[in-house]
């Protein structure tokens, strides 16, 4: 695997949100040297890995994925570390590469799959049409700080089943785990499938980018980041995939019964990981008659989350990962607050919460706020979650679909029909029906964003339509007889000299 090596390289250095002050690791700042030898080495590899089949390279896989299994608990405590999320969301961000390495180990037929159209009256006279999928060749994946290992290898994983060979460019804000991980299943596949390149964004991820030899780009992470990726990948025309995050909206309509347990998956959808989903809940509009009860029931169960370091097993909800994600915090309440919002701090602290010194933002509920307000028009990512009255469907889909963003969205009503009708005219990649959370976005549906929040969709065959290109093969038995328009070209004859 050629990872970091190389002549002079500076490293960066990545603490604990939970106590700042202490450094978890060290990372290199990876430059165009390093990112020179990873491209390299997937280019060089690309072809045997592409020419193995589907079918073996679904054995590597699973022998990759045995591997991640067994490092789990490790990665879970340094993620922990880095990014400041409790030990069991760690646990599942961990977890997730061993999932989808599998899950998409057995699409190895779908893969290799050839759909004949020779009898399609399409085809016409054509004797043979055949179309297949074919692998594009070395790809950068380019995966967030929130959930680093899962959304790489949602990324990763179809990859490889589809005939790629794969470059990870680590967040700089958490790259140890995933880099880690990485460089641990890159020793059991073969030399340069899967190699890793720790760096910073604006210059190992921009180099990868924009590599000629990169032939498509996957990555996850903001919006401004994004336009940057999506610029840089244009100069070589790439295929390009980007889950650019969202501001999720939740209808709660007036056929909705409020209930304990219906507003707890409310408090959960949007307080999870402190907020700081790419399809958590961030906007709830409630239909009027419902408001204040609804308010007062979310507060009272928001009241009850322990918010602490993330190694407390008491602890629901640790720091934000960033400073700087807690100073926008901090301002975007501070804002609704001068501008004559209620806001409503719930949860308290665990003992182990270094609150002088950690990332902390407790939950916080904010009513009466404009509708133009930047908590109600951007992605807040922290536990902080406005709640918006309505008085009728067309205000609250109107509402829903005022923003520039479009990952995933809930409708929620004891009226299954009701509730149906208005999710047809929500404008996003995924609609919950009563549920809006991690798990909800099931295997078997796409996901991905519309408008601002993204291109292509990730999920089972949905991802390897993005990590493939299709061929087309076509024979005709008699081209002269069967396809038109040779007649007028007969005039071209031989001349008498030749034999």
């Amino acid at each position: 695997m050629p990872s970091v090596c190389g002549g002079d390289l500076h490293f960066g250095e990545v603490t604990n949100p939970a106590r700042p002050r202490e450094v978890v690791g060290r990372f290199a700042r990876s430059g165009r040297a390093e990112v020179e030898l990873a491209v390299a080495a997937a280019k060089q590899a690309f072809p045997a890995w592409r020419d193995l089949g589907a079918g073996k390279r679904a054995k590597c896989m699973r022998a990759a994925a045995e591997v991640a299994d067994g490092l789990v608990d490790d990665l879970a405590s340094l993620l922990t570390a880095e990014v400041g999320k409790t030990l069991g969301e760690s646990r599942g961000d961990a977890g997730g590469a061993a999932r989808l390495l599998r899950e998409f180990a057995d699409l190895a037929s779908a893969a290799d799959r050839e759909t004949d159209l020779s009898s399609d009256p399409a085809s016409y006279a054509a004797t043979d049409v055949l179309v297949r999928r074919v692998a594009l060749g070395p790809v950068v994946v380019i995966s967030p700080w929130n959930t680093p290992i899962h959304l790489a290898f949602n990324a990763v994983a179809p990859n490889l089943i589809a005939g790629n060979t794969v470059v990870v460019k680590p967040p700089e804000v958490a790259p140890l785990a995933l880099t880690a991980l990485v460089a641990a299943l890159a020793a059991v596949l073969p030399e340069g499938v899967l190699t890793v390149v720790p760096g910073e964004g604006a210059v190992a991820g921009a180099a990868l980018t924009s590599h000629p030899d990169i032939r498509g780009v996957f990555f996850t992470g903001g919006i401004s980041t994004g336009r940057e990726v999506l610029k840089s990948a244009s100069e070589t025309i790439k295929k390009v995939a980007m889950e650019l995050g969202g501001n999720d909206a939740a209808v709660v309509l007036d056929s909705a019964v409020i209930n304990e347990d219906m507003v707890r998956e409310l408090v959960v959808g949007s307080m999870g990981c402190a907020g700081q989903i790419c399809f958590n809940v961030k906007r709830i509009y409630v239909h009027r008659k419902h408001f204040d009860a609804f308010v007062e029931l979310f507060v009272d169960l928001a009241g009850h989350i322990v918010v602490g370091e993330g190694t407390d097993a008491s602890v629901d909800i640790g720091p934000l990962a960033t400073e700087e994600g807690r100073n926008r915090a901090v301002r975007l309440i501070e804002q609704a607050r001068a501008a004559g919002a209620d806001v409503r701090v719930a949860g308290t602290y665990a003992d182990s919460a270094r609150v002088d010194e950690g990332h902390y933002v407790l939950p916080t509920i904010i009513t009466g706020i404009a509708p133009d307000d930047e908590l109600i028009l951007t992605e807040q990512f922290c536990p902080v979650i406005p709640i918006i009255a309505f008085d009728s469907d067309d205000d609250a889909i109107a509402a829903a679909n005022g923003t520039e963003f479009g990952l995933a969205s809930s409708v929620w009503s004891t009226d299954v029909e009701h509730a149906m009708r208005v999710a047809r005219q929500i404008e996003s990649g995924s609609t919950f029906i009563n549920v809006h959370r991690l798990g909800a976005s099931v295997s078997s549906t796409p996901f991905g964003g519309v408008k601002h929040s993204g291109l292509g969709r990730t999920h089972g065959e949905y991802s390897l339509l993005s990590c493939t290109e299709e061929h087309a093969i076509v024979r005709f038995a008699d081209p002269a007889r069967d396809l038109p328009g040779i007649a007028r070209w007969n005039h071209l004859r031989a001349s008498s000299s030749t034999s």
